[in-house]
């Protein structure tokens, strides 16, 4: 996903990210973790087609540490902020900041390590608001936590023809003591996108859909 120092532009080629950006188009809402918002600072947003509706942009924030100013908050589309129950004079002052910045705020519990908002909560929210698919853009440990829940039925993944050494992993997993531990998927869709592949694959199990 990026080299230790965080470079990852650019691992694919334009049209593989084009591709992406007609998947990411489908869904009812893109979601990401703050840490992938303040490293990056993306837009999430779709740019290379022409659509009728952007997805609802969707950050797990916690602690409440999301600039108003993030890219994430700017048109075209809406934006919601996910964050645990807080009081506080900061957190107070940092939801009301990203209200005015045209963002909903939406506080909710924690998991149970009291540190962190609690999946489970996130997803029934979300299927609340009409959301019946959802495009996880995260980093390694939201992406793990999603895995780990059983609650990724599909991964979308571009493979780049480059061998680059170590780099950041695509999600921060345990590590196994077997190898028939590991998780299992199926391939159900290998194609060429420019120089690269795109790689659909569900977990191993699961009905088609």
């Amino acid at each position: 996903t990026a080299l230790d120092n965080g470079d990852s532009q650019w691992i694919t080629t334009p049209q593989a990210r084009a591709d992406g950006q007609i998947w990411r188009a489908r869904a009812g809402a893109v979601i990401t973790g703050i840490g992938t918002a303040l490293d990056d600072d993306p837009r999430l947003d779709v740019r290379a087609i022409e659509v009728c509706r952007q997805p609802l942009r969707v950050v797990l924030d916690s602690h409440w540490r999301l600039p108003p100013a993030s890219r994430l908050l700017q048109p075209p589309g809406e934006a919601l902020v996910y964050g645990l129950v807080d009081e506080s004079g900061a957190a107070h002052a940092t939801r009301q900041a990203l209200r005015t910045a045209g963002a909903s705020v939406a506080t909710l519990p924690p998991d149970p390590s009291g540190q962190h908002l609690d999946l489970a909560a996130v997803l029934s929210d979300l299927t609340a608001r009409g959301i019946n698919e959802l495009h996880v853009e995260a980093g390694a440990r939201l992406n793990a936590a999603f895995i780990a829940g059983d609650w990724v039925d599909e991964y979308l993944l571009y493979l780049a023809p480059k061998l680059v050494g170590p780099g950041r992993g695509l999600a921060a997993l345990p590590a196994l003591e077997r190898m028939a531990d590991a998780r299992t998927l199926t391939f159900h869709a290998v194609e060429q996108v420019g120089e690269d592949l795109r790689i659909l694959a569900r977990p191993a199990g699961w009905a088609d859909f």
